[in-house]
């Protein structure tokens, strides 16, 4: 019998909402395992990274979504840094500059996108145009709503250029949340990332996990599922994170660019003088 994936552990639910998956659990992993794969993980990205580079024909394109705390930053420093960054870039997608609003919400998206052979991972995405404009009300309901399928045809069409979309919800608990808020206050050197509207954005949970649910459901597709990461524990989302992307770059299967080239003649070439 076949073991189960992660790829399929952690596929968003079908039947039930999204945040229904328990954020505290660990699928597939308990803690020494996670701690103990993570290095191998990282190397086996290094080496499928470097392969998806030298192809340079095809990209990959990570997103993760989440409320405040819930590993985004820690996800890019612990996993994707194993990577080398000649062939990685991170687009971290804050509050729309004027110029960012005079335009079309998926024009900056458009603009960050991976090129041939790259990865690119997306700190928050154009996902906050149906997460952050409906809970605060920024765009009226008809607007928010239309956008769902405008996603799903730029993902579509973003896939069919050639790159491979890996959608990933960190779910962290609200109870969970206020420990890592009340860490950082309780330490001067994360001060700085601190905003004391963290605590003001707390007060519409609901209005999230709501608003994650009907995105999540209304905008995983056959070509860009979402995948619900439970992400209590940050060794779990760390070891979670980076068996996802090994599997899905092993599915790609990116080879090294035959070369034409005389080995013999050239190491000749390269030998000392006699």
């Amino acid at each position: 019998m076949c073991a189960v994936s992660v790829t399929e552990r952690l596929l968003a639910p079908t039947d039930e909402p999204a945040t229904s998956v328990d954020p505290d659990a660990s699928p597939g992993a308990d803690r020494k395992r996670a701690e103990d794969e993570l290095p191998e993980l990282r190397d086996r990205l290094e080496e499928l990274q470097e392969r998806l580079w030298a192809e340079g024909t095809r990209s990959l394109l990570l997103v993760l979504q989440g409320m405040d705390t819930s590993g985004k930053g820690g996800t890019v420093g612990h996993v994707v840094s194993s990577m080398n960054p000649a062939g990685v870039d991170v687009a971290a997608f804050k509050e729309p500059t004027d110029e960012e609003l005079a335009h079309d919400f998926l024009w900056r998206i458009e603009r960050r996108l991976p090129a041939p052979g790259e990865i690119v991972v997306f700190d928050r995405s154009h996902y906050e145009d149906v997460l952050v404009v409906r809970v605060h009300g920024l765009v009226d309901e008809s607007t928010w709503r239309a956008r769902y399928d405008q996603i799903n045809a730029f993902e579509r069409r973003v896939t069919e250029a050639g790159t491979t979309i890996v959608k990933c919800f960190l779910h962290i608990s609200y109870d969970e949340q206020r420990e890592r808020l009340l860490a950082r206050l309780d330490d001067p050197t994360k001060h700085w990332k601190f905003r004391e509207r963290d605590i003001d954005e707390r007060a519409l949970w609901r209005d999230y996990m709501t608003a994650y649910d009907d995105a999540i459901a209304e905008c995983s597709s056959d070509v860009a599922p979402w995948y619900v990461v439970p992400a209590d524990h940050k060794w779990y989302r760390d070891w979670a994170i980076g068996t996802l992307l090994v599997e899905t770059l092993e599915r790609m299967d990116p080879r090294y660019p035959p070369m034409d080239l005389d080995v013999p003649a050239l190491k000749a070439r390269l030998r000392p003088p006699h």
